[in-house]
């Protein structure tokens, strides 16, 4: 309850906003909640591999509050592969059932939501910043993976679910991770 409060708390203090993300770890689910609290949307995800941890270079998601900094892919087609957050010209095959073989790349496709860290020593400042570390919500070309650990640190969804939230969600959006 207390993780609800503190969205809530962070939502209510942002008045151009009209909704706020909680990424459930243990449940590999998103959470999108209105004003009102109640529960808009929910969608799969795959966090990190590695668990959660905020630490430079760990491969972790990191934990506690952020906001979307920066939206970034407007009006590109689904499975559209970015490179240092730009697009690159490439519709990437995406994945929906596990490969016979292991496919080549882990790509960021279709839409970026950067999150910066609102948390001093947590997820923001010096070895643990979330935004220093490029961590996103983005579409993969791994849906197969989608509901189980499998990231280097971002936030994975299905492209369509992806795609759907950019369109819902702006920057200053909270999001709160654990």
């Amino acid at each position: 309850m207390k993780i609800l409060q503190k969205l809530n708390q962070q939502l209510q203090s942002t008045p151009d906003v009209d909704f706020a993300v909680q990424v459930d770890v243990a449940q590999q689910l998103c959470y999108l909640f209105d004003r009102a609290g109640d529960v808009y949307k929910r969608y799969p995800i795959s966090t990190a591999s590695n668990g959660v941890c905020a630490t430079e270079n760990s491969g972790g998601t990191p934990p506690g509050l952020h906001v979307i900094s920066d939206c970034i892919g407007t009006n590109e087609p689904l499975g559209m592969q970015f490179k240092g957050r730009e697009p690159v010209g490439n519709i990437a095959p995406i994945i929906e059932s596990t490969p016979k073989k292991t496919p080549v790349g882990d790509f960021i496709l279709s839409r970026i939501m950067w999150l910066k860290g609102l948390e001093q020593g947590i997820n923001l400042g010096d070895g643990v910043d979330s935004h220093q570390r490029y961590i996103y919500f983005h579409g993969t070309n791994e849906e197969y993976l989608i509901g189980s650990p499998a990231s280097h640190g971002c936030i994975r969804m299905r492209n369509e679910d992806i795609i759907e939230l950019y369109d819902l969600v702006g920057c200053n959006t909270p999001v709160l991770i654990g």
